[in-house]
């Protein structure tokens, strides 16, 4: 018999580095993206960096004088807090009103199911500026519906209201403006979860005695829980590091009762001209979003393991 040669290896080396040559521009192209705008602000961060730097160059190198100078300021840790209640208020309440959402579809028929999850995809395609644009004349004071509806539902101190000058006021209106954006993605992307649960356990649970809620606790969300938990991960970015919505609706206004820190890291860069100051900020909002998250997965990692 004649033994079987084996493939050599000059032949098999270009067959295993061509897919990493088809996707290496993509590649380099997201770490230049996204690895040069960090190390950029990371350096005007530890420097001098005004407008006249920003024109003539030459900045002078001051180490963490403006991490010194941003942590000291009182206003900076009114801003964090504010900042982590915002998160916290968007992602329990766009966590919540989504999975009740998938619920909802999961139990629907065909038609009301497509109908739905139709509206979700319309809502979620909506451009962040232009639906902004439409909660502020919701809540305009001479021309808003929503002063029109209380209004004449007797409720007439409404009647010519400013909404956005009154600071719980625009705080809430920007949660409910932020939730109705969220809303779409969480809740389409726990109903697919859902669709993967089998039927039959939702049988034996029903068999059992066990009630919708003792179902849902014991059957679905194990199921669905890796899912759930990115889903969440992805809200507290987002939520985190949200700033369109609030910088056209308020600018961070009435006084900072809208603002967190990357609204307050744009007004320190613009309005004072400290673009330093101003990455230092963007510098440590990004240190505080990633600790959040790590503590967050090393929790979820934690309970993982003792599941297992």
């Amino acid at each position: 018999m004649l033994a079987r040669s084996s493939p050599r290896p000059s032949r098999g080396r270009p067959l295993a580095l061509g897919p990493y040559l088809l996707i290496a521009p993509a590649v380099l192209g997201m770490l230049y993206l996204l690895l040069y705008p960090f190390g950029r602000a990371l350096l005007i961060s530890l420097q001098d960096f005004r407008l006249r730097e920003l024109i003539c160059g030459n900045a002078e190198f001051v180490g963490l004088r403006n991490y010194q100078t941003l942590l000291s300021d009182p206003r900076f840790w009114d801003v964090v807090r504010r900042t982590f209640l915002f998160m916290a208020v968007n992602v329990v309440v766009i966590m919540i009103l989504s999975t009740l959402v998938a619920l909802m579809i999961e139990r629907l028929g065909g038609f009301g199911r497509a109908m739905v999850l139709s509206s979700l995809v319309l809502v979620w395609a909506v451009p962040v500026v232009a639906a902004t644009t439409v909660f502020q004349w919701l809540f305009h004071s001479q021309f808003g519906i929503v002063n029109e509806t209380l209004t004449s539902l007797g409720f007439s101190s409404f009647e010519g209201y400013t909404w956005l000058a009154n600071g719980s006021a625009a705080f809430t209106i920007i949660v409910i403006l932020i939730v109705w954006q969220s809303v779409p993605f969480a809740a389409i992307t726990v109903y697919s979860a859902l669709t993967t649960v089998p039927a039959e356990l939702y049988e034996s649970a029903r068999i059992d005695g066990a009630g919708a809620m003792r179902i849902f606790r014991s059957v679905t969300f194990p199921l669905v829980r890796p899912i759930f938990m990115l889903v969440l991960s992805l809200e507290v970015i987002w939520t985190f590091k949200a700033f369109v919505q609030i910088w056209v609706m308020t600018r961070g206004g009435p006084g900072d009762a809208t603002t967190i820190l990357p609204v307050y890291a744009v007004q320190t860069a613009l309005a004072n001209q400290r673009y330093d100051l101003g990455a230092a900020a963007s510098m440590v909002t990004v240190l505080l979003m990633s600790g959040v998250l790590v503590f967050y997965f090393r929790q979820l990692f934690r309970q993982e393991g003792e599941h297992l």
